[in-house]
């Protein structure tokens, strides 16, 4: 089983880095806006499970499914709550950021996008945008190469920090070959592995549970099938779906369509797309833990429930569907961290503009290695804590920090720079600090920070002079835009 197992592992990792050797060769002439945007020519497909691949770390299949393992359904509140999200960000934010990035000079990436949607000369934002990303990024990238230690480690015997190294290697490798072109088709392809993993897994094991194959006197915790535990749980799920507003490597895959129709179609398969992820990592916790009674680590629940299952042939196929969810989401935070720096901090700071676009995509490339080797450092670390809890921490950080921002500019015509500036300020200071100070509430820090992140842009905003006339034309001229 080890043997097999390890084979296929090793199949599905030589598969992806063939895919960012194909794009090295196919795009190795293209400039910046092809390897940090792909040049805006993906389809409705790839974008849309791109997305939702970069978007569903492995804590959907070991983070999520251990909490509703240990505690119950009333932890499905996060995946109510991020269903939620997904599906309002496709629907509502989407069709206009698309727009407005084309109209504000053809932005490539969030940063640039900000500055330019209020025609401003400072770089203050891009600097402080790039300073977030930069911190956020690597702690959310270590959450997803620490899941692959965990994977290699509970398969295959491998040292957990060894395990840690090969899988950083991979996705360093593919990403710094092929760029956005090959983290969005990575993505593409991990992400119709992830969703089959999720369908086949739980329903095969409760069809085990009802044919009496479970395991004997499971013993569950009190309340167990309540849904409606504590309004706190209740509160803090659905905060979750606030961070899609603001989760700069979800959202730059709206840019990147090429076209108003092709984000329609898009729209309909992520959101399907997502809502079958979150409900089957539901499901997938109340299963396993039906069918393998107690076990001493609950975020290995699928990876057991998966081997107790299947024959090493398929389980090696199912489990390489938690590196696709490790992968997928790390590729995509390395690229929109590097791409960040390059464009907003070393082209137009460090370099004063006079970099070429080949210079450009290299210190992006050198950005994606900086990041990947300190991930890796906090992932081998044993206090930096859960899967879940490093993502957590990020996804907070990113959701309270940009959401309301992007959101207002999009929206609303008076919001100006100050306003964007102070909006994504106070609400990363809010959301670390409530972390730091006030996490024994209970309440998840996004939506202090979301929040009051809100509260702060609009006050600045009214403060202020308002935008000048040039800005509030660019506005109109944004919604008025057609392909």
């Amino acid at each position: 089983m080890f043997n097999v197992e390890s084979i296929v592992f090793v199949v599905y990792l030589l598969f992806m880095l063939a895919i960012g050797v194909f794009f090295f060769l196919k795009d190795r002439n293209g400039g910046e806006k092809s390897y940090f945007l792909g040049g805006r020519q993906m389809g409705p497909w790839v974008s849309a499970l791109s997305a939702g691949a970069s978007d569903m770390s492995a804590w959907v299949l070991m983070g999520l499914p251990a909490s509703i393992y240990a505690a119950g359904i009333g932890q499905a509140w996060i995946a109510i709550g991020l269903a939620i999200g997904y599906a309002i960000s496709w629907t509502v934010e989407a069709p206009r950021l698309r727009k407005f990035s084309i109209v504000a000079d053809d932005s490539i990436t969030i940063p640039q996008y900000l500055t330019n949607r209020f025609l401003s000369k400072s770089k203050a934002l891009q600097i402080l945008c790039a300073v977030i990303f930069l911190v956020a990024y690597t702690v959310y990238a270590a959450s997803s190469i620490k899941a692959c230690g965990t994977l290699f480690n509970s398969v295959m015997g491998i040292d957990t920090t060894v395990a840690m190294y090969i899988a950083a290697v991979v996705i360093i490798s593919y990403t710094f070959l092929g760029g956005f072109s090959a983290v969005c088709w990575t993505d593409f392809f991990q992400g119709l592995l992830m969703l089959g993993a999720l369908l086949v897994a739980p329903i095969f094991a409760l069809g085990m549970v009802n044919a009496g194959q479970g395991a004997a006197n499971v013993v569950l915790p009190e309340n167990y099938w309540d849904l409606f535990t504590n309004w706190k749980d209740i509160v803090s799920g659905l905060g979750w779906g606030l961070g899609y507003f603001g989760m700069p490597h979800i959202i730059i895959r709206f840019m990147s369509l090429e076209s108003q129709k092709a984000l329609k179609k898009s729209a309909k398969i992520g959101i399907t797309w997502t809502t079958l992820i979150v409900l089957f990592s539901v499901i997938a916790g109340c299963a396993g833990h039906l069918l393998l009674g107690d076990i001493a680590d609950s975020s290995t629940v699928f990876i057991q429930m998966v081997r107790k299952l299947f024959p090493a042939l398929i389980s090696g196929v199912l489990l390489s569907a938690i590196l696709a969810a490790a992968m997928s989401t790390a590729d995509s935070q390395l690229l929109a961290a590097s791409s960040a720096f390059a464009s907003d901090v070393y082209k137009p700071v460090i370099r004063k503009g006079k970099s070429s676009e080949k210079e450009m995509q290299w210190a992006g490339r050198f950005v994606v290695l900086v990041i990947a080797v300190i991930a890796v450092l906090i992932a081998a670390n044993p206090n930096s804590g859960t899967i879940m809890g490093l993502v957590e921490n990020a996804w907070g950080v990113f959701g309270a920090a940009f959401g309301p921002a992007i959101m207002l500019s999009l929206f609303w015509k008076r919001f100006n720079f100050a306003g964007a500036v102070a909006g994504i300020l106070v609400g990363a200071v809010v959301d670390i600090g409530w972390f730091a100070f006030l996490s024994s509430t209970g309440i998840y820090e996004i939506i202090p920070g979301f929040f009051l992140g809100g509260i702060a842009a609009i006050v600045a905003t009214l403060v202020t002079k308002a935008p000048g006339k040039d800005v509030e034309e660019l506005f109109d001229k944004a919604v008025a835009y057609e392909d």
